[in-house]
């Protein structure tokens, strides 16, 4: 598992009873949460209200909440749920992003305007097509290979968020980097764990 997440005094004071703490933890991880959801869906207005209540229930339901957790963890595995609750739910969500096994649908795999910014023109070659070949890949393996490299999650983590063992998230994640690996050269390859 991961080392204890920084997070994780802000989530004690939380818990305790700390309203500093609640807006502290919001602010730290919001953005994380909106461009975690946005990978789901380009509804924005949905991952903000989904984003919304994570937090009305976090405040309302504190005293029940375990203390030693990794944050980021429980809060991506939380915000899943409630993407995927709004899903069913709601008729707003482009339902031909969702496998018909009911698991989520991800976007397109796209490297952000900072990576832009730094790489030289070689490095941005290398990356849109790395980009080409990652979004050639089935959507549960582009879906971890999110989680491992752009959100740092452990194995177990990813496998419970995703409701599989643990040896099937690590055979995903190995089929998934030796099919990018038989279309680029080493180097496309090793930007995955630069940029994540």
């Amino acid at each position: 598992m991961t080392d204890i997440d920084p997070g994780n005094d802000l989530w004690e004071r939380f818990i305790s009873g700390s309203s500093s703490a609640f807006s502290e933890l919001y602010d730290a991880y919001t953005d994380i949460l909106y461009k975690f959801g946005m990978r789901y869906t380009d509804d924005s207005e949905l991952v903000k209200d989904c984003i919304h209540d994570l937090f009305i229930d976090l405040h309302t339901y504190r005293g029940n909440l375990a203390k030693q957790v990794n944050v980021k963890f429980y809060l991506l595995k939380s915000f899943r749920r409630k993407i995927h609750a709004a899903h069913r739910k709601s008729s707003l969500l482009n339902f031909n992003r969702w496998n018909s096994d009911d698991t989520f649908g991800v976007n397109a795999f796209a490297f952000s305007i900072e990576h832009e910014m730094i790489v030289d023109e070689k490095q941005r070659e290398m990356l849109d097509h790395l980009a080409i070949e990652i979004n050639q890949l089935p959507e549960r393996q582009r879906e971890i290979l999110y989680l491992r490299f752009n959100q740092d999650l452990e194995y177990e983590e990813i496998a419970s968020m995703m409701q599989i063992s643990v040896p099937t998230c690590r055979t995903f994640i190995y089929r998934a980097l030796k099919q990018l690996r038989g279309k680029l050269e080493f180097g496309s390859i090793a930007l995955i764990f630069y940029w994540a």
